[in-house]
């Protein structure tokens, strides 16, 4: 099968169950007919121009079918974030070209005043009357003859947008039907299996480690509206989970709830998925019984790493000769990092490069409608990832940030990651965000924004002696400012909004604590130290500096 309609075909009849979706249940027999419906309907709506439908849904099953009837008639779908607010949603909208948006009442507010260019009959509200009304016009409607090839566009996924526009990645009916079959053959899928889908289904990982896989496999598809981390086992015990994919630090917050004697007792065999800490990673398997397998990829697919068991903790997996890491601006492959007997890196600026893989251009297949950002992933013939990392001597690749993570501080420039994970090994610091802010002479100074478990009270003096005592922490990469929140800003698929932030530095709802000196401890900031420090800038001539970070 090379494309998900024929996928989609291949389930006609079948009595397996598809969806589960609170109290209701469909067969994947139900399911291709329920597709079938709105592929009728889609083919009635249809008008000239890009065949783009937009679905501004939560995890509810008409996500999924509408999924099938695009498959079905060679429609495209654009996931759109229901997060974006304003100016941002409807630019994603317009830029896209949707000529329907498939929506539900809770995000009426969202769309309130925005011109999405679309007329008030092209928005299907698929809670309304006239909606159920619609479908019943379809009903009973047969498979469409519909030649879809395995060129054909099926997606359009926008990437996160943690560090500025997001670009709309395209996906083909190839590209998702052969992901879909690798990732059930990996992950050992079968009509037996439930997945457990609470990631957003706008996101790649939901499509591509998800709903594809268990399509490709026969296997059951348990959505959540939104990802709980508290209502995680719960729901894993009622609907069956076998399997759960993520993306970002669920992990992390599913561990922040109070553990329970009986935990490991649930069906859950694999969690799969990717940005997970290393100790998180660790703990999660240990406490509900379960293997975890965490790799790295983007929404583009033009590089994935697969991690290696047997590898050094922290090692995204082997390098190979096609992925490694290259300095951006001379394309040159970066040398191993070097390390110190108590594991600080020697040399960031000449180790740490863009991952890069040499082979991906081809897996990747674009942005709709942004040929700048195109030809910057595909320099050379390349895939640029626009990710950070660095290799070491054993030849196991370490992922280092976002191409936006670099800070430069008295002059030495080093990666966010890396320091992330040693102030990640706090036993009260479920995630930890290290940014840059403005050094009032030059450069940058650290802050990082933690947040910290249920009850836990910071102490300045004993986290700044939790920091002395790290022996891989380099000299220049201690915090001077510490943003401590009971929660973070994060995207819907769990990952720091990082943008805001450095935005906000120090001035901020969240207690910020500080030290001048490492020779002190961390105390809390005040504004009379916040006037202090806007009048140093201001004797150095930096308040630009500060005033447009």
């Amino acid at each position: 099968m090379t494309t998900v309609a024929d996928m989609i075909r291949a389930r006609a009849g079948d009595p397996h169950l598809a969806l589960w979706f609170e109290d209701r249940s469909w067969s994947y027999a139900e399911y291709v007919e329920a597709s079938a419906v709105r592929a009728a309907l889609l083919g009635e709506l249809r008008r000239p121009g890009p065949f783009h439908v937009g679905v501004l849904l939560d995890n509810v099953p008409d996500f999924a079918m509408w999924l099938g009837a695009a498959a079905l008639t060679g429609a495209t779908i654009v996931g759109v974030n229901p997060t974006r607010r304003g100016a941002e949603l409807a630019r994603d909208v317009r830029h896209t070209e949707v000529q329907l948006l498939v929506t539900e009442p809770r995000h009426a507010p969202a769309r309130a005043g925005l011109d999405l260019g679309l007329a008030a009959d092209r928005v299907l509200d698929v809670e309304s009357p006239e909606y159920a009304a619609a479908l019943a016009a379809h009903a009973g409607a047969p498979l469409p003859e519909a030649a879809v090839t395995d060129d054909d566009p099926f997606l359009l996924l926008f990437t996160s947008g943690t560090s500025g526009t997001p670009k709309a990645v395209r996906c083909s009916h190839w590209r998702l039907a052969l992901i879909g079959a690798l990732a059930a053959d990996m992950l050992g899928l079968t009509p037996r299996d439930v997945t457990y889908e609470a990631m957003p289904m706008f996101h790649s990982n939901a499509l591509m480690a998800g709903w594809a896989p268990s399509l490709a496999a026969g296997a059951a598809v348990a959505l959540r509206r939104r990802f709980s981390a508290s209502a995680f086992l719960d729901d894993v015990r009622r609907c069956g989970a076998t399997y759960f994919n993520y993306v970002g630090k669920p992990l992390a917050y599913i561990l922040d709830t109070p553990p329970r004697p009986d935990d490991a007792d649930n069906p859950l065999r694999l969690a799969f998925g990717n940005e997970a800490g290393e100790r998180d990673l660790e703990r999660f398997a240990a406490r509900f019984g379960c293997e975890v397998i965490d790799a790295y990829g983007a929404t583009e697919g033009g590089a994935s790493i697969v991690r290696d068991p047997a590898g050094p903790p922290g090692a995204l997996g082997p390098a190979s000769a096609a992925t490694t890491v290259l300095d951006p601006a001379t394309a040159e492959e970066c040398p191993p990092a070097r390390f110190d007997a108590d594991g600080r890196m020697l040399n960031p600026e000449q180790a740490i490069g863009e991952i890069v893989n040499k082979e991906g251009d081809v897996a990747f297949e674009g942005y709709w409608n942004n040929e700048e950002a195109e030809a910057q992933r595909r320099r050379l013939g390349y895939y640029w990832t626009g990710d950070l990392g660095y290799r070491d001597e054993q030849g196991y690749l370490y992922f280092a940030g976002r191409d936006y993570d670099w800070l430069r501080v008295d002059g030495e420039n080093f990666a966010a990651a890396p320091v992330e994970r040693i102030l990640g090994r706090h036993p009260d610091v479920v995630v930890a965000a290290v940014y840059a802010v403005p050094d009032a002479r030059a450069g940058d100074q650290v802050m990082a924004a933690l947040q910290v478990r249920a009850g836990a009270i910071f102490d300045g003096a004993a986290f700044a002696r939790f920091v002395d005592e790290q022996p891989d922490l380099g000299t220049k990469w201690t915090p001077r400012y510490v943003r401590v929140a009971a929660d973070l800003p994060i995207t819907e698929t769990t990952k720091v909004l990082k943008r805001g932030l450095r935005g906000e530095r120090w001035e901020c709802a969240d207690p910020v604590w500080w030290r001048d000196a490492r020779s002190e401890p961390y105390r809390p900031f005040t504004a009379a130290d916040a006037a202090a420090r806007r009048d140093e800038f201001a004797a150095h001539g930096r308040l630009a500096a500060l005033d447009g970070a």
